[in-house]
C-alpha cells in the first residue's frame, strides 16, 4: 500500500484531467460516455498486464527505455529515453498546472490571470526543496492517496447510485442515441468521435508506468511487490477513471469558464448528498484540495523519478556522465535543476495551457509506451520455441502495442497543428545532441583503447616479469588508475619525468563504481571486476618492467569520489610521506568544448585532500592529439 501511495500518485493524479479531455472530445454527443467509461477500464486492464511483463523482465527498473534499448536496439531506446525525457518534463508542468486549476476552480474568475504566477512558483518551490534533499515522505503521502481514493470512491459510488432508478432509462437513452446518431452519420463517424475521444483522453493511461520504471525503489520480492502494486494501482486509476466520465454522461454536466469538469460536477451533485450547505460546500472544497494535493505530490514525483532516467542514458553515454552516479547527492540535484528548469520554460512558453500541455505529453508518452510494447513483441516472438506460455504474453503485448500505438496515431492527426508538431521537435532536439555526445564518448574511449594498446603487456611477458620488492628507501607514489591503463602509465611516466629517481615505490588505486541498483547483482559485479582486474595486472607488470614496486589497492562503491577519498586517506596514513597522482585529459582544440562532459573527478578529490592537508598533483594527458 505505501508503494502504491509512493509509485502510484501518479497514476492516480492522471484521474484529475485524462477523463474530462476524453469527454469534453465527445462534443455534444454525451450519451457515448458510458461506452467511452467501458473501454477506459478495458484499455488500463490491458496496460497494466503488459506493464507487469515489463516488471517482469526487467526486475532492476528502468521502464521503456531500458526495454527499448536491449529488445530493439540503442536507437530505438535512444528515440524512447528521448521521448520519455520530455514526457518527465511535461508530467511536471501537466500536473503543476491541473493542480492549479483545481485550486483556482474555488476562486472567482476574475483571479483567473493569476494562474500562470502561482504555477511558476510552485515549481520554483518543487525545485527547491528537491535541491535541499527533501522528498515527500511516504508516510505523509499515503494519506493523501488514501483519502484522494476514498473521496472520489464516495462521490462517485454515490453520483451513480442517485441515478440507479433511471440508469436503466438513461443507458437505454444512450443506446436509441447512438443508433439515431449511426443512421443519421453513419457508423463509421461514432466510431471516429469515440476514438478521438479515446485517443485525446490518452493521458488518463500515463503514470502507470512509474512502477515499471522504478521497480528497484520496492521491497523484496520486488517482481511479486510491482505486481501487486500494479494492480492496486489499475484498480484505483480504472475506477476512478471510468467511473468520472459515468458520472459526466449520467450528470449532464458542461464545462464552466474558470472550473474543471470535476468541480461542476461535483457541484451539482451537492443539492442531493443533505449534508448542509456549508457541510457540502467543505466537501467539494476537500475533494478539489485532495485533487490538488496528490497532482502537486506526482509532480514532485518526478523529481526523483527524472534522475534514474538521466542515470541510465548517461550510463550507455547518451548523456553526460556527470549524470551518471545516482549516489552523489550533486549529480540528483543536477537532474533536479535540469528537469525543473526545462518545465519551467515549458510553462512559460505554453502560458500553462493545460489542454496544450496534455496534448505534448500524451504524444512523448505514448511514443516511449508504443516502442517498448513493440520490444515486448519482438521479445515473445522471439521465444515462441522456448516458452509454453509466449502466445499468451504475445497478444498481452499486441493489445498493449494497440492502444498505445492508437493513442499515439489519434493524438497526432488531431492534434499535429495544434502543437503535435512542437512536441516532436522537442524530442528531435533532445536525440541530436544525445547523438553527439555518443559519439565524443566513443571517440575518447576509442583513443583510450588506442593508448591502452600502446603500452600493453603479452601474456607471456606478464607471465615472465616477476614483482620487485619493496624499498624502504625510496618514495611512493600513489597513483590513480581506472579501466584503461594507458592513460594511468602516462600518469606514471609524468611522474618518473618530474622526479628521477625519487619514487621506487607504486601504490595503485582504483575504485569500481557500482551503480545503487545493481549492488548484490553478482554477474556485474563480477564482469566489472574481472575489467579492472585486467588493468591493474597490466599495470603491475608496466611497474615490474621499469623496476618499481607495484601494490594494488581497489575498493567498490556507488560514490566514487566518496571512496577514492576514503582510501586515499587511508593509504597515506599507512605510508607516511607518500604523495598522490592524478590525471587530466587534454583534448585537441577541436575538442575543448567537449572537455565539461567528463566528471573532473580529480579535481573535486584534490579540494577535499587538499581541505585535508594531503598533497595531490593532476598531471597531464593530451588524448587524439
Amino acid at each position: 500500500m505505501l508503494a502504491w501511495a509512493g509509485l502510484g500518485a501518479s497514476g492516480l493524479s492522471a484521474a484529475c484531467y485524462g477523463p474530462e479531455k476524453a469527454f469534453l472530445a465527445l462534443g455534444g454527443h454525451a450519451e457515448l460516455g458510458p461506452l467511452l467509461a467501458l473501454v477506459m477500464l478495458v484499455s488500463v486492464a490491458i496496460l497494466a498486464l503488459a506493464y507487469r511483463q515489463m516488471v517482469e523482465l526487467f526486475p532492476n527498473g528502468g521502464g521503456s527505455y531500458r526495454v527499448a534499448s536491449q529488445l530493439l536496439g540503442p536507437s530505438f531506446g535512444l528515440v524512447s529515453g528521448a521521448a520519455l525525457l520530455i514526457d518527465y518534463v511535461l508530467a511536471i508542468a501537466v500536473s503543476i498546472a491541473s493542480g492549479t486549476d483545481a485550486m483556482f476552480s474555488l476562486l472567482p474568475f476574475d483571479v483567473q490571470g493569476y494562474k500562470l504566477p502561482v504555477e511558476l512558483t510552485l515549481t520554483m518551490l518543487l525545485i527547491a526543496l528537491n535541491l535541499r534533499g527533501l522528498r515527500v515522505a511516504v508516510w505523509f503521502l499515503f494519506p493523501i492517496a488514501l483519502a484522494f481514493a476514498i473521496v472520489h470512491a464516495f462521490l462517485i459510488v454515490y453520483g451513480v447510485g442517485v441515478m440507479a432508478p433511471r440508469l436503466s432509462g438513461q443507458l437505454s437513452h444512450a443506446l436509441s442515441g447512438i443508433a439515431q446518431l449511426s443512421q443519421t452519420t453513419g457508423w463509421t463517424f461514432v466510431v471516429a468521435l469515440l476514438v478521438r475521444a479515446y485517443g485525446l483522453g490518452g493521458s488518463t493511461y500515463s503514470g502507470v508506468e512509474a512502477i515499471s520504471n522504478n521497480v528497484n525503489l520496492l521491497a523484496e520480492p520486488r517482481i511479486k511487490t510491482a505486481r501487486i502494486v500494479l494492480f492496486y494501482v489499475a484498480l484505483t486509476l480504472a475506477f476512478t477513471a471510468g467511473g468520472l466520465v459515468l458520472l459526466y454522461s449520467l450528470w449532464g454536466v458542461r464545462s464552466l469558464p474558470g472550473q474543471t469538469l470535476n468541480a461542476a460536477t461535483f457541484s451539482a451533485m451537492l443539492p442531493g448528498l443533505g449534508l448542509g450547505r456549508s457541510t457540502g460546500h467543505a466537501l467539494i472544497v476537500l475533494t478539489l484540495a485532495l485533487e490538488a494535493a496528490i497532482l502537486l505530490v506526482a509532480a514532485n514525483s518526478i523529481f526523483i523519478f527524472a534522475p534514474s532516467l538521466l542515470a541510465n542514458m548517461a550510463s550507455d553515454s547518451w548523456l553526460p556522465h556527470q549524470f551518471r552516479n545516482l549516489s552523489v547527492l550533486l549529480v540528483r540535484q543536477n537532474g533536479v535543476i535540469f528537469v525543473g528548469g526545462c518545465a519551467l520554460a515549458i510553462l512559460g512558453w505554453t502560458r500553462g495551457d493545460l489542454g496544450l500541455l496534455v496534448v505534448f505529453y500524451s504524444i512523448n508518452v505514448f511514443l516511449s509506451l508504443a516502442l517498448a510494447k513493440a520490444g515486448l513483441l519482438r521479445h515473445w516472438w522471439s521465444q515462441r520455441r522456448k516458452s509454453a506460455k509466449w502466445l499468451r504474453r504475445f497478444v498481452i503485448a499486441a493489445l498493449g502495442f494497440s492502444v498505445a500505438t492508437g493513442i499515439l496515431v489519434v493524438t497526432l492527426t488531431e492534434k499535429f497543428f495544434d502543437g503535435g508538431w512542437a512536441t516532436l521537435c522537442l524530442t528531435l532536439l533532445v536525440i541530436v545532441p544525445c547523438v553527439g555526445i555518443r559519439h565524443h564518448y566513443d571517440w575518447i574511449n576509442e583513443r583510450r583503447r588506442e593508448m591502452d594498446r600502446q603500452f600493453a603487456l603479452s601474456e607471456n611477458e606478464l607471465i615472465t616479469l616477476r614483482p620487485v620488492e619493496s624499498r624502504k628507501d625510496g618514495g611512493t607514489a600513489v597513483l590513480l588508475a581506472t579501466d584503461h591503463w594507458g592513460p594511468a602509465i602516462h600518469t606514471l611516466l609524468w611522474i618518473q619525468r618530474l622526479f628521477p629517481g625519487q619514487f621506487q615505490n607504486v601504490i595503485v588505486v582504483s575504485v569500481v563504481e557500482v551503480d545503487a541498483g545493481a549492488m548484490g547483482a553478482v554477474e556485474a559485479l563480477v564482469k566489472l571486476t574481472f575489467v579492472r582486474d585486467a588493468a591493474m595486472t597490466q599495470l603491475e607488470g608496466f611497474c615490474a618492467k621499469c623496476g618499481l614496486t607495484a601494490t594494488r589497492v581497489v575498493g567498490f562503491g556507488t560514490d566514487p569520489l566518496k571512496e577514492l577519498e576514503r582510501l586515499l586517506k587511508q593509504t597515506v596514513a599507512a605510508v607516511p610521506g607518500c604523495v598522490c597522482f592524478a590525471n587530466k585529459l587534454i583534448l585537441p582544440p577541436g575538442r575543448r568544448l567537449a572537455e565539461w562532459l567528463h566528471n573532473k573527478t580529480a579535481f573535486g578529490l584534490q579540494r577535499r585532500l587538499h581541505a585535508e592537508g594531503i598533497p595531490l598533483m593532476v598531471v597531464p594527458v593530451r588524448l587524439g592529439w
